[in-house]
């Protein structure tokens, strides 16, 4: 069995992203007196992705990635003490730096949140405070200053197996939960702990199990999955990951359902090259997670790092913040689903009429309700308007009393699909594929969300059936 190894980051001396390493001075805006961030926004829906956000680059890269992306969440990298029992970014910036502050309430202001993590592989995270009290003062500084409702610790390498720093934390937090409890605030506890493709190890599992011992409620255990050393189909080694934690959570929260331990996992990748050349996390691997992680209702999608979203610094074929792109279809939603959807939609039976669900949990859905002939058939938030409604008649799709039709007939990847007056033609005739699938008989091609973008309004295409998440469907 391959052995777990932890991320290799260097705070300050090297930036794993493309961009360049600028100095001190640069990268941390006016070092001083700084208010604290903005109270919380609207908080995390139950599924988000969250990639991490080096702290040692420039604040203003999260308004990038949101202005870029649309994605509202990320994971603040890294609070530790170096040693020292005192909370700081990277080991030398106070926590009340301006442009960090600045960065969380622009952010806020949109709408997003984030989630500072203390520790990773390089830092000592505040392992190095020897009392309960002197660690659980110095969690309180950074969660006040940035008015936190969720935190993450990054145990890896020699911190994860300092077993009484892991209970003095475990205390400090739980004290912390409830301290916050009694102000009506919230204070969630993630773990991030390293894997193997089987499930975390020993040492991971004592942990969570010393969190239990003292009525820490953990909210999620997000796993690294990464850095494994030999060569292995990354994607399906972070699938595999996440099914030996969940049977490994049962065995620690023996009273959760299945949805709610599904529901307690998040999973980190390292995208493109790892610290060895033979591991590559790949778009078709970051594909794969999502709709696993989607299907089974996952909490959280994070990646190692913000910084290397870009085909220079993953060292494989991606376009500027596609991993981003992907992750994010996961966001929104209540309630996690109790089992996956089929691999292949039933048929409902003749005449009946439902909703046909999608990729990022949206629905196939008509512009403006229109019945318009040649009005847009595209994505959008289910809403159970009969622009939502479709009858299942033979073969075609039919709402507001007309047809799913394919423009003009069209075969090319890429050709629009609308509604139209319902004429018997190849072109608005579907069958049930593999995987999900509505195949157009027409064309041969399949049902397929553009460009894998969730955004309300997306009008939907045909393109070369590939059994890959924007191109699965589920009626009813």
């Amino acid at each position: 069995m391959p052995r777990p190894r932890t991320r290799r980051r260097l705070p300050l001396l090297a930036a794993l992203g493309a961009l360049p390493l600028v100095t001190a001075g640069v990268m941390f805006a006016n070092i001083g007196a700084a208010s604290a961030a903005a109270n919380p926004g609207p908080g995390f829906p139950a599924h988000y992705a969250a990639p991490y956000a080096e702290m040692w680059n420039n604040p203003s890269t999260l308004m990038a990635a949101y202005n870029a992306t649309g994605n509202k969440y990320y994971t603040l990298a890294f609070i530790i003490s170096q040693g020292t029992c005192n909370a700081t970014i990277n080991g030398d910036t106070a926590v009340t730096d301006a442009g960090w502050n600045n960065a969380i309430n622009s952010l806020r202001a949109v709408g997003g949140d984030v989630i500072a993590s203390f520790g990773g592989a390089a830092g000592d995270e505040l392992a190095s405070c020897s009392t309960v009290a002197a660690m659980q003062a110095q969690y309180k500084k950074v969660i006040d200053q940035f008015n936190l409702t969720r935190i993450d610790l990054d145990i890896e390498g020699s911190t994860l197996d300092n077993t009484a720093a892991n209970d003095r934390r475990n205390t400090a937090l739980a004290n912390l939960q409830a301290q916050y409890a009694t102000q009506g605030k919230t204070l969630a506890v993630d773990y991030t702990l390293p894997v193997s493709p089987s499930g975390l190890e020993s040492n991971g599992i004592a942990l969570l199990q010393n969190a239990k011992s003292h009525n820490l409620n953990v909210n999620l255990v997000n796993i690294m999955t990464m850095d494994y050393g030999p060569a292995m189909d990354m994607g399906q080694a972070a699938i595999s990951a996440a099914n030996g934690l969940h049977n490994q959570l049962a065995s620690i929260w023996t009273n959760k359902t299945d949805a709610q331990l599904w529901a307690m996992e998040g999973n980190c990748p390292m995208i493109g090259v790892n610290d060895t050349s033979a591991e590559v996390f790949t778009i078709q691997d970051a594909q794969e997670l999502e709709a696993f992680a989607a299907s089974k209702g996952i909490q959280h999608l994070t990646f190692w790092a913000l910084g290397r979203d870009n085909q220079g610094s993953s060292g494989t074929p991606q376009s500027n913040y596609q991993f981003t792109n992907i992750f994010k279809a996961i966001t929104g939603g209540t309630t996690p689903p109790t089992s996956p959807p089929p691999t292949n939609p039933t048929t409902p039976p003749a005449g009946s009429t439902t909703p046909i669900h999608g990729y990022g949990g949206k629905c196939v859905d008509v512009a403006g309700a229109s019945s318009t002939n040649g009005a847009h058939v595209q994505l959008y938030t289910c809403n159970g308007t009969n622009a939502q409604q479709w009858t299942h008649t033979g073969n075609t799709f039919r709402a507001l009393g007309k047809c799913m039709d394919v423009t003009a007939a069209g075969t090319a990847n890429g050709t629009k699909v609308q509604l139209y007056d319902c004429n018997g033609t190849n072109a608005q005739n579907w069958t049930l594929g593999a995987n999900g699938s509505l195949v157009n008989s027409g064309s041969g091609k399949c049902l397929d969300v553009t460009d894998w973008s969730t955004a309300d309004g997306n009008q939907l295409q045909i393109w070369t059936c590939g059994g890959t998440a924007n191109q699965s469907w589920t009626l009813g």
